[in-house]
């Protein structure tokens, strides 16, 4: 199989941590790949055309899309039930704990592009401050229901994590581990696990 991945995207870091827990790794090579808005790339259009990372392609040419369906299936090529519970209602509270991380991580990229990639001139900052305003109260909210950070190791924890990491990352000023330090305390120990250790985000 194939990953296409950026060391800096907390999306494609979510899967690669999913394939070393999963020990699936050595199985996946890691095809490196850019993408960056405004600038249009035909040949990765044609494998996705919203030109998102990751990408899973299979060994029959198969296209898996979207960071968590490529966890979910590596977790059922594991035997399933591993790191996405496989039924009833714990099941649900991951799921939607991990799709309220994954909102909090765009929010994240939208607020950023805005003031980085938009040209300054067309800026909105009611615009990046509103998307940067959800981030921090999902942040927040974890923070008040730390019932994530205690389970059992699961994706939503992994999603965590990576979007923490990412805060590390792009907003290294911003005071997260000040202002919610129930997350800085998940934060440190999940970075004791080796999968989360080699997998910090890295300028390519």
């Amino acid at each position: 199989m194939k990953l296409t991945f950026s060391p800096t995207s907390p999306y494609a870091r979510k899967v690669r941590i999913a394939a070393l827990e999963l020990g699936l790794i050595d199985k996946i090579e890691l095809v490196p790949t850019t993408v960056t808005p405004t600038k249009p790339d035909d040949e990765y259009s044609k494998i996705n055309p919203v030109r998102k990372l990751p990408v899973l392609i299979l060994d029959n040419g198969d296209v898996i899309l979207d960071s968590y369906v490529i966890v979910e299936y590596l977790d059922e090529l594991a035997g399933g039930g591993k790191i996405i519970p496989a039924s009833g209602a714990t099941r649900w509270k991951v799921k939607s704990d991990h799709s309220l991380v994954q909102g909090m991580v765009d929010s994240m990229l939208a607020s950023r592009y805005e003031r980085t990639v938009r040209p300054k001139e067309l800026q909105w900052d009611a615009w990046a401050d509103d998307y940067w305003s959800r981030a921090w109260k999902g942040m927040a909210h974890f923070e008040n229901h730390p019932d994530v950070l205690s389970r059992p190791f699961d994706v939503s924890q992994i999603a965590l994590v990576c979007m923490l990491g990412y805060l590390d990352f792009r907003f290294a000023d911003c005071g997260w581990q000040k202002a919610f330090p129930k997350l800085d305390a998940f934060n440190q120990k999940m970075l004791e696990r080796p999968s989360i250790k080699v997998s910090v985000p890295h300028a390519a």
